[in-house]
């Protein structure tokens, strides 16, 4: 019988969906949570887990919040070394900074470099669970799959498929699109915390006989996650009607090659027609919300307010490197400050669960992954609510959780993250 760990301090989990009634009552508040063989066995007082579990391994977190690991369901994890690069649009970004660095996954070292490096920084900002992109080169998926194994992390991912509007060394078929991704999901969908997504860019870089072949993929394989990008700027969605003349809109372009699914992950989804938005809600396909690759790449203002309230399901995404940071704190952050600019501004609750359990939602994870409760994978973040002397006396004052929360929202980063815990094992803390 594995041992047990006790975590004590401010456990937060989610009872309900913060977006339905008043935010903060939708959220359960604990003292302890014990962890037993990678998964969570309880949650409650202190004296009943104590009481259950005399032996247990026992850390004491004081006033520290514990809480699921953070879930980042849309990532390019080879964007990593050129995160941050100035001064373009979507379409001249991807020619000027993001294909020539793709092009470097071609060598399985510089991929398992990078992939190590990505999951040491993610884990560092609290991030235990990601879903990314990869790029068309299977040994970019070996790598990061391989390092996720390793660790024991649950990690979705895929190879990018491409058949044109990038560069030669950027493309392959539409049969070899297939091919190539059929056969690593194969070697890895549900082999240990790994699972695969199909993967077109997006519709401007396949012909519609690869949208046609991956759509059929989709079909054999309909338990997989399909992800994308949607409606992300203005110049790309007339670039997308110049491309496919007889398409009704931009979503047409995948739902006529059979990729629009309730496994479907649709990422930024900024500029949706009527149509769209009803036909996602109808399949019930995940839309994926980047606030800060939004407002770095000037792509525009997300309509989470009017998304939610139509019943659409949603998650928060850092789009690592179009998004200029790793943390899923700042993705909080800037996701509050575009509901602002919208004269809809997030509650704390709404921000943590749509990094938690929203998100897992986003990936059909939810009944695993996501949230603190008994049966689910011990994949746990212990935020400090002082973790700088600005945070500190502004949570000093505060009134209530929600106020002590916000402050390491708006202003935290990887200091804020005492502990992560991925599988039931402390991977940083002391």
């Amino acid at each position: 019988m594995s041992a047990v760990t006790i975590l004590t301090g401010r456990v937060l989990s989610f009872a309900a969906t913060p977006f339905d009634g008043a935010p903060g009552e939708a959220a359960r508040l604990d003292a302890a949570v014990a962890l037993e063989g990678g998964h969570i066995v309880a949650r409650g007082a202190v004296e009943e887990l104590r009481a259950a579990y005399p032996q247990a391994d026992r850390h004491d977190h004081g006033d520290k919040v514990i809480c699921a690991g953070f879930i980042d369901p849309h990532v390019h994890y080879p964007q990593t070394a050129m995160i941050a690069s100035w001064g373009k649009r979507l379409i001249d970004w991807l020619n000027t900074y993001t294909f020539p660095e793709e092009m470097k996954f071609a060598d399985p070292a510089y991929a398992d470099r990078i992939a190590a490096r990505y999951l040491d920084l993610t884990t560092a900002e609290g991030t235990t669970t990601m879903c990314s992109f990869c790029t068309i080169h299977t040994e970019s998926v070996d790598a990061l799959f391989t390092e996720a194994q390793r660790r024991g992390q649950r990690v979705v991912a895929g190879k990018t498929c491409m058949d044109r509007n990038a560069p030669e060394g950027l493309r392959d078929t539409a049969q070899s699109g297939y091919d190539d991704s059929k056969a690593l999901l194969q070697r890895w969908h549900g082999v240990d915390r790994i699972a695969y997504a199909i993967t077109p860019r997006f519709s401007p870089t396949s012909t519609p006989q690869q949208l046609e072949a991956l759509g059929a993929l989709w079909a054999e394989h309909p338990d997989c996650l399909m992800q994308t990008h949607l409606s992300e700027q203005t110049d790309e969605i007339a670039w997308v009607r110049g491309l496919f003349p007889q398409a009704r809109d931009y979503l047409d372009t995948y739902e006529q090659f059979g990729l629009l699914g309730t496994n479907g992950l649709y990422g930024h989804a900024i500029h949706l027609e009527p149509r769209e938005r009803d036909r996602l809600r109808e399949v019930g396909g995940a839309l994926v919300h980047c606030p800060t690759s939004n407002t770095f790449i000037g792509s525009g203002l997300f309509d989470m307010a009017g998304l939610m309230a139509e019943g659409q399901r949603i998650g928060l995404a850092t789009d690592t490197g179009g998004g200029s940071s790793f943390s899923m704190l700042r993705t909080m952050a800037a996701a509050y400050e575009i509901g602002q600019l919208r004269g809809t501004p997030l509650h704390p609750a709404q921000l943590i669960w749509l990094a938690t359990v929203g998100s897992a939602q986003a990936l059909r994870m939810d009944d695993r992954i996501g949230n603190i409760a008994p049966g689910m994978e011990a994949d746990l973040v212990v935020l400090d609510l002082a973790s700088t002397p600005a945070i500190a006396q502004r949570e000093a004052e505060a009134g209530d959780l929600w106020e002590a929360l916000f402050p390491t929202i708006m202003m935290g980063d990887d200091r804020a993250v005492a502990e992560v815990w991925i599988g039931g094992r402390r991977v940083k803390g002391d």
